[in-house]
C-alpha cells in the first residue's frame, strides 16, 4: 500500500486550537499518533514540515498530512478460558469479564478477547473489520462485563451490522447508579459526541456536534437513599452512552471515576463502572429466527447488590 496524503483547511471554529488537537478532531487517529506524525515531519503546516504539535492554527491555514502505509500486524491466538453463552457455525455470544479489552490496539496486542477468540475459533472469524477486529461487530468497555456477539462469517457480520444500524438488536444492561430517580421509568434522548476538552471522554453535546443517542431506563430496586439498581435498554449504541447519559442526569454509575463517580470506601476495590450487558437479542442471519441470550450477573455485581441491600 502507498502512503496517503490528506489536505485540510482550518475553519473558523478551530481558530487558536493546537495543531495536534485540530488534527485529532478531523482525522480518525489518536492524538499521540498525530504527535508522532508531526515529530517525524509527516505534517506540512502552511508549507513547512518543521512544525510543532503545540502551534496554534488559524482560519484558512493549509495543512497536509502524509499518512504512512500501515504495517503488517500479526494478532496471535491465545488459549484462555472463555465463557461461551451460545455458539453455532455462524456466530457465538461470549460473556466478557471485567478488565478485558475487546480487541488489540497499538501498544496492547495481547490478552484481549480477540486473542482468545482466534484460538477458540481456530482463526475462523469474519474479516470485515480488519486484522485488529476479526469477528467484532460491536464492543463493550474494558470494565463493562457481559454478552457480546461475535461473527464467524462475513455474511453473519453483515447481517448483524445491518440490524445494529436500524436499532433492531435488543441490548439490555444492568447498572448501579448514584441517587434516586424522580421517575421509575424514562427515556434519555440526548446527543453524544467527543468531549470538547478531553478526547478520551464522551459527553452530551449540541446536536450538530454529536450523534443521536437514546437510552430507556427502568428502576429495578431502590438499594438505599444513595444508590439504585437499574436496567437500561439501548435504542442506539454510542460510545459510553449509558455512562454519559446517567452522569449527565446526575446518576453516575458506581465506580465510574471517568464520569464523576467517587465510590464509598467499601467499594474502593471496584475496577471501573458497575455495568453489565445482561441481554442481547437478534435475528439469526441464517436460521432467520430471533435469538435472545442472557449473561448472568457476575459475582462482583451480585456482591455489590448484597452489600447495598444490607
Amino acid at each position: 500500500m502507498e502512503e496517503e496524503i490528506v489536505e485540510l483547511l482550518v475553519k473558523e471554529e478551530f481558530e487558536g486550537v493546537r495543531l495536534d488537537q485540530f488534527l485529532a478532531e478531523n482525522l480518525t487517529f489518536s492524538r499521540s499518533y498525530i504527535q508522532k506524525l508531526i515529530k517525524n515531519e509527516h505534517v506540512k503546516y502552511n508549507g513547512n514540515f518543521n512544525t510543532k504539535a503545540k502551534v496554534p492554527v488559524h482560519l484558512n491555514d493549509q495543512i497536509h498530512v502524509i499518512i504512512p502505509p500501515p504495517k503488517d500486524l500479526e494478532i496471535l491466538p491465545e488459549k484462555m478460558a472463555l465463557d461461551i453463552l451460545y455458539e453455532d457455525e455462524d456466530l457465538l455470544v461470549v460473556n466478557k469479564p471485567k478488565d478485558m479489552v475487546v480487541h488489540p490496539a497499538a501498544g496492547h496486542m495481547e490478552h484481549t478477547l480477540v486473542n482468545g477468540l482466534l484460538y477458540h475459533c481456530h482463526g475462523n472469524l469474519s474479516g470485515i473489520n480488519g486484522v485488529l477486529r476479526p469477528g467484532i461487530v460491536h464492543r463493550i468497555d474494558k470494565d463493562t462485563t457481559g454478552a457480546l456477539v461475535v461473527c464467524k462469517t462475513d455474511m453473519a457480520h453483515q447481517s448483524l451490522a445491518s440490524q445494529l444500524s436500524v436499532h433492531s438488536i435488543t441490548r439490555k444492561y444492568n447498572a448501579v447508579v448514584h441517587n434516586n430517580f424522580k421517575q421509575e421509568n424514562g427515556t434519555i434522548n440526548l446527543p453524544v459526541g467527543r468531549h470538547p476538552a478531553n478526547r478520551k471522554k464522551m459527553a452530551v453535546v449540541p446536536a450538530e456536534k454529536g450523534k443521536t443517542a437514546i437510552t430507556h431506563y427502568h428502576v429495578l430496586d431502590h438499594l438505599n437513599r444513595q444508590f439504585n439498581h437499574i436496567e437500561c435498554q439501548l435504542e442506539t449504541g454510542r460510545t459510553h452512552q449509558i455512562r454519559v447519559h446517567m452522569a449527565y442526569m446526575n446518576h453516575p454509575l458506581l465506580g465510574d471515576t471517568v464520569y464523576g463517580s467517587q465510590p464509598p470506601k467499601k467499594f474502593s476495590h471496584l475496577q471501573g463502572q458497575t455495568l453489565h450487558a445482561r441481554v442481547i437479542g437478534f435475528k439469526h442471519p441464517v436460521k432467520n429466527q430471533y435469538i435472545e441470550v442472557e449473561a448472568p450477573l457476575p459475582p462482583y455485581f451480585v456482591e455489590v447488590l448484597k452489600t447495598l441491600e444490607k
